[in-house]
């Protein structure tokens, strides 16, 4: 579910802080920093960078003055981040955002599956761009793609495979019926009805941005 978010001129230090982390700059759009600040906030990755775009661009006489006042200082940031942190009351969400609009689909995304903690959606996203690419034959742990993805997403193989088996339950094309019983097939299923009528370099390029967060 889509939500507006109330943008919050105090937000301009976090995003700083996080623009000067090295190497300093607009940070990639699914880095897992990035990622760790969007749901801290509740706001999508998409907005956050335009926003750090923003930044790099000084687009307004708030933040040059943000920027004059804390980019060369990193301990002076820090000192108003953690006061920020403290007085917003962060670590207390429910309170924080009680009344504010905000958008939950990214953060479902990210978030381990109630059914399978081993795995998060856009783990799956990146296997079901992963299966396009493959023939059935090769969904097997031995393949080396296979292989390549599980280290990225620090899992084994097998499961990898695992998933690509299920992904092959709801293939028209395949016209598979054989009966499996997973806590994974809802999950793999909801993937499967969002991400598979896509154009395949669209999502594509999806996965590829997806992939930063597991790479850094």
């Amino acid at each position: 579910m889509s939500k507006n978010v109330v943008w919050q001129d105090d937000y301009w230090l976090l995003l700083l802080q996080l623009y000067l982390r090295k190497p300093v700059g607009v940070k990639p759009l699914y880095s897992r920093d990035m990622v760790s600040l969007s749901l801290e906030l509740h706001i999508a990755p998409q907005a956050l960078q335009s926003r750090m775009q923003q930044i790099a661009r000084l687009e307004t006489p708030r933040i040059e003055r943000i920027w004059n006042t804390y980019s060369g200082n990193s301990r002076r940031l820090a000192r108003a981040v953690a006061l920020l942190r403290e007085m917003k009351g962060f670590g207390a969400a429910d309170n924080f955002y009680d009344g504010v609009e905000i958008q939950e689909t990214f953060e479902k995304d990210f978030r381990p599956l109630a059914e399978d903690d081993r795995f998060s959606p856009v783990m799956l996203i990146l296997i079901l761009n992963l299966y396009f690419q493959l023939t059935p034959i090769t969904m097997v742990s031995e393949t080396p793609e296979v292989q390549e993805l599980a280290r990225l997403l620090k899992t084994k193989a097998t499961d990898v495979a695992f998933i690509l088996d299920i992904f092959q339950r709801f293939d028209p094309y395949l016209k598979r019926e054989e009966v499996i019983v997973t806590p994974l097939l809802l999950p793999c299923q909801q993937v499967w009805q969002r991400f598979a009528h896509m154009e395949p370099n669209t999502l594509d390029a999806y996965a590829k941005e997806l992939r930063v967060f597991f790479e850094s």
